[in-house]
């Protein structure tokens, strides 16, 4: 179906993701009004990113037109995206805008709609990643009463993500790796896989973050040194997180097998992330910048002795696996 779809494309570029130009009007028939679609049909030949065939349907009552125009690319690809923003930033304004009859008009489609929702998910991007991330400072910062810790812990959780959006845009971009996973398309990561893998992968990172963290400090206030209590927490805690990131990786790798390209770029993403989080992330560096700090991994400022102290019990359980 995939392959059928990419060679209508070739053959009739635009055709199947046209730009839909809706015009409402009391009368879309009367001669200024199709005087201006006119010109917008022929502007929007002129600009080399829009094709023919341009088609008007009409509703029965006159007062709606839909104007089909065939935008050049894949439908979502900046080429598109251009034919959308020339239609609404110059050719609309400078025709239909311009006959006072014309009471609204708007440009649809797949790809306006796909172009607003990334818009959308890219305002939104700052609030999921400020609430998400002062969440978890407040969180580790009463847990551990500590401020270094959950500093030093957002940083590592978004190096892991980090390093989940560095694999997407090789794999997904440059198409590194495409024939492996078995796709072709290469441009662009879907919009929003970003958020929706940033919240999914700090939450495990934390997640695990905090299992060893816990151990580390239980072994601390037994009264080993720090430098001991992080041998001994990492130790202890290796075998269960070792054991569920291989459970998660080769689960979440399952949908970088789809034929779905967004599910795959989620499966590649996750995948890739948990890897990393549980080798070089967890097992290299939260240790290695725990034994550099020392003590200071300890550090609470005065003004904030009033927070309230958590014990942290003796455990061997496993942080639950979240489930795909």
């Amino acid at each position: 179906m995939v392959k059928t779809y990419n060679k209508m494309q070739k053959a009739f570029p635009g055709g199947e993701t046209p730009a839909e130009v809706v015009v409402k009007a009391d009368n879309v028939r009367s001669a200024k009004v199709q005087e201006a679609i006119g010109q917008l049909g022929w502007r929007a030949l002129a600009t080399h990113v829009m094709h023919e065939p341009i088609l008007t349907d009409i509703n029965k009552a006159g007062t709606v037109a839909v104007v089909s125009i065939p935008v050049a690319g894949s439908g979502t690809d900046a080429t598109s995206n251009k034919a959308v923003n020339a239609l609404r930033d110059d050719l609309l304004p400078t025709t239909l805008g311009l006959v006072p009859q014309v009471e609204d008009y708007g440009v649809t489609g797949e790809t306006a709609s796909s172009k607003d929702f990334n818009e959308q998910m890219g305002g939104a991007i700052p609030y999921v990643f400020g609430f998400v991330i002062t969440f978890a400072f407040l969180l580790l910062l009463i847990t551990f009463r500590s401020i270094v810790i959950p500093i030093k812990a957002i940083i590592l959780n978004l190096l892991s993500v980090g390093a989940a959006y560095g694999v997407l845009v090789l794999v997904f971009q440059h198409g590194i790796g495409k024939g492996l996973l078995d796709f072709t398309y290469t441009q662009g990561v879907a919009g929003f896989i970003p958020v929706f893998l940033f919240v999914i992968l700090f939450g495990l990172s934390m997640d695990y973050h905090v299992f060893i963290l816990s151990r580390v400090r239980e072994s601390y206030d037994e009264g080993r040194s720090t430098e001991e209590a992080i041998a001994h927490g990492v130790k202890v805690t290796a075998g269960v997180v070792t054991s569920a990131a291989i459970v998660m990786v080769f689960v979440f790798a399952v949908f970088g097998t789809l034929k779905i390209l967004f599910l795959k770029q989620f499966g590649v993403g996750l995948a890739a992330a948990i890897l990393i989080d549980a080798t070089i992330i967890r097992a290299v560096l939260l240790p290695a910048t725990m034994k550099l700090l020392g003590d200071w991994n300890w550090y609470l400022p005065k003004w904030l002795e009033w927070l309230p102290r958590i014990e942290h019990e003796k455990t061997t359980e496993a942080p639950p696996v979240l489930a795909p």
